[in-house]
């Protein structure tokens, strides 16, 4: 009798790759290697794997969601089905929204003695971080429950450009790709190394202290800071430029 050899091999899924699937998050998993003759042996040897994340329905008969704490309940902007020219895009195509609508906030934290009221108000339309907060289907809805620290900032109009970071947050500009590599060759999109030099647009607030009182953050509008490369979360504007939203505790150097 011919004897089969099976060995579990480590595959690899990229979340980026498959846009259709909105909501995924990596996880390990681990198989066994099967041998001929001498039984098996579990090996250690992972891959990755995609795990869906489903939005929880809240049924019919609740007619209210009170977030608790410094949680905040946004109902989630629809996702756009149609290209600014009119052409209609396939699931795979779409944008997944980082924007809603506040609807309900919570009491608040406390920090230290001092009690501290949520800074966003019921009715603001909000931009959120990509992967933040537990997504809930309520009264025919979208919503997301997340923290106040998930939120980014407030916007205004309907141009990302005009974000007004909250807290700690720093809303930067992106420097253009080098176009040329030192030696002259022309750089295709593909291979155009991601910038991480940008002019600050607007600054948040600042963090709170145990007494309630904003921290000024060490950058202002107009400079022009190197932060960490995998930071914060993108966007493009209108204007066709490229801005990203990041702490200011990623932001390593202002360049002069």
């Amino acid at each position: 009798m011919a004897t089969a050899q099976l060995t579990a091999s480590s595959i690899s899924v990229s979340a980026r790759n498959l846009s259709s699937f909105e909501g995924l998050r990596a996880s390990n998993v681990k198989f066994a290697s099967f041998k001929p003759a001498g039984g098996f042996a579990l090996s250690q040897r992972p891959f990755r794997c995609l795990v869906v994340k489903a939005a929880t329905v809240v049924a019919p008969k609740y007619t209210s969601i009170k977030p608790l704490g410094d949680r905040v309940l946004v109902k989630i902007k629809t996702v756009e089905e149609k290209s600014e020219g009119g052409i209609l895009l396939p699931s795979s195509a779409q944008t997944k929204p980082q924007a809603g609508e506040v609807v309900a906030v919570g009491e608040g934290k406390s920090i230290g003695k001092t009690k501290l009221d949520i800074s966003v108000k019921t009715g603001a339309r909000v931009v959120y971080s990509k992967y933040a907060g537990t997504e809930v289907e309520f009264d025919g809805s979208s919503h997301l429950i997340l923290k106040e620290d998930d939120i980014i900032g407030i916007l205004e109009t309907d141009d990302i450009k005009d974000l007004k970071p909250l807290n700690d947050r720093v809303f930067i500009k992106l420097a253009e790709a080098e176009e040329k590599t030192a030696g002259g060759l022309l750089l295709t999109e593909a291979t155009k190394e991601k910038p991480s030099i940008g002019t600050v647009i607007a600054v948040g607030p600042g963090p709170l202290d145990e007494e309630g009182n904003r921290k000024a953050l060490p950058v202002s509008p107009g400079s022009t800071v190197l932060y960490a490369k995998y930071a914060g979360n993108d966007f493009k504007g209108s204007d066709g430029a490229n801005y990203i939203a990041l702490k200011a505790s990623d932001v390593m150097a202002i360049l002069s």
